[in-house]
């Protein structure tokens, strides 16, 4: 299973520290960076690994808030997919 996240972020350079910074944390919640791609200044994807589902959620409806905030993130989307 893998998650696909949008973040609509302020800055990248200030997103991209945030989020290397935050490593750990998403790593605790079941979430593992297979790819980032920046889109512009303030778009960027991210492909994660879901280890356990249940887990990753409650991370990305909760703990989660933390970090878009120190990243300066403005919105976000989240798409759970699985391999045909």
């Amino acid at each position: 299973m893998q998650l696909i996240a949008h973040y609509t972020v302020k800055d990248y350079a200030g997103f991209k520290a945030a989020f290397d910074a935050d490593a750990e944390d998403r790593a605790h919640n079941s979430l593992s960076l297979l790819q980032l791609w920046r889109e512009s200044g303030t778009s960027a994807w991210a492909l994660f690994s879901i280890g356990d589902a249940q887990a990753a959620r409650a991370y990305l409806d909760g703990g989660a808030g933390a970090f878009n905030s120190q990243a300066g993130v403005t919105a976000t989307s989240f798409h759970v997919v699985e391999t045909a």
